[in-house]
């Protein structure tokens, strides 16, 4: 199993409420609900009981919880994104660039305006 989901998981068991466990997670809820549903369709058992007025563990849930804790306690601490600068690479001019504008000559690749 992976264990982002499962540390997913675990924060909708510890909340329960959907909304408040994405924002702690700073994640979209969208992206929450996929999550959850695709550990539902990896164990094959619903592990959240969705009424209109609450949310429980169901009990593939409950026994899924205690695993998931112990599962994330014993896995590695990922490891830390590279600090990225602010700013972006320098762009490279493309084409000829600008050539100096001599007076009274006419601008090169341009037509001269009639009179």
């Amino acid at each position: 199993m992976d264990i982002s989901l499962l540390i997913r998981f675990v924060a909708v068991a510890d909340e329960l409420h959907f909304p408040r466990a994405a924002d702690a997670l700073n994640i979209p809820l969208a992206a929450l609900y996929s999550s959850i549903e695709k550990l539902e369709n990896e164990l094959g058992q619903p592990l959240f009981v969705r009424d209109s007025a609450q949310t429980r563990l169901t009990k593939a849930g409950a026994l899924l919880l205690v695993t998931a804790r112990e599962e994330i306690a014993a896995a590695p601490t990922p490891a830390p994104k590279p600090v990225v600068p602010p700013g972006g690479k320098a762009k490279a001019s493309k084409g000829k660039g600008r050539t100096p504008v001599v007076k009274g000559q006419p601008k090169p690749y341009k037509k001269r305006q009639g009179r």
